[in-house]
């Protein structure tokens, strides 16, 4: 298990390459929920443009919540998956108002992040990463959303072990990174592996993280192996 030495001169070393970072509510918290169901298995110029398309297309939340799939789906047809994800926002928002007789979800504020999580995830299409995003970058609770380029650097740091889940991962972070850093280092992460640490063809000579990750070392001695043997 990484300690909290391992983990501070990523923050560091990741703070010096991309800035400091300082967090700010993104989007109110159902809005959230919803642009994130939106924003599974696509891009997220498709899923913005989802959002906006939604929002352009029903004057409220309740509007949507009584809405016919078809015109769900026409809204956010763009966005990949679209079927399954308007029948799943119907449920969504069914579900909140069933549970609170309102569609907002100002209450998690005050609510402990573990309720709040587990509260979330009873809905459809609410899996960890989901609720981890309304969490964090929502409310600013120390939940860490783990994509697949959070996985793919935080595994090749050797933050989390190679065969871990992205739900290991995301437990692994959550309990080694200081609070008042985790949403700064989630974004660097993915920034970092969406522009460095490619998942085919990392670029190792680019990486500030280079002294510090077990994975390059590896990389640079079995190209020294290789040149050896040429000789």
């Amino acid at each position: 298990m990484p300690d909290s030495a391992d983990i501070s001169r990523v923050i560091s070393l990741l703070e010096k390459e991309y800035g400091r970072l300082k967090w700010k509510p993104r989007l109110a918290p159902l809005d959230e929920l919803i642009y994130t169901v939106l924003s599974q298995n696509t891009s997220d110029v498709n899923s913005e443009r989802a959002f906006k398309r939604l929002g352009d297309t029903f004057k409220s939340w309740e509007e949507l919540a009584v809405a016919k799939e078809a015109k769900i789906e026409k809204a956010i047809k763009g966005g990949g998956l679209f079927r399954i994800k308007a029948v799943r926002l119907k449920e969504i928002l069914r579900g909140v108002e069933n549970d609170r007789g309102v569609l907002e979800l100002d209450f998690l504020k005050d609510m402990p992040m573990e309720e709040g999580r587990a509260w979330l995830r009873k809905f459809p299409g609410v899996g960890p990463k989901t609720a981890a995003c309304v969490l964090l970058f929502a409310l600013g609770k120390p939940a860490f959303p783990v994509d697949t380029h959070v996985h793919r650097v935080a595994r090749r740091l050797g933050l989390a072990p190679l065969k871990a889940t992205p739900e290991q991962t995301a437990a692994i972070l959550e309990k080694i990174t200081p609070e008042k850093s985790m949403y700064q280092l989630h974004v660097h992460m993915v920034w970092h592996g969406r522009r460095v640490c490619h998942a085919r063809k990392p670029e190792f000579g680019n990486c500030i993280l280079e002294q510090i990750c077990p994975k390059i070392g590896a990389a640079e001695a079995n190209q020294k192996s290789k040149l050896k043997t040429q000789k």
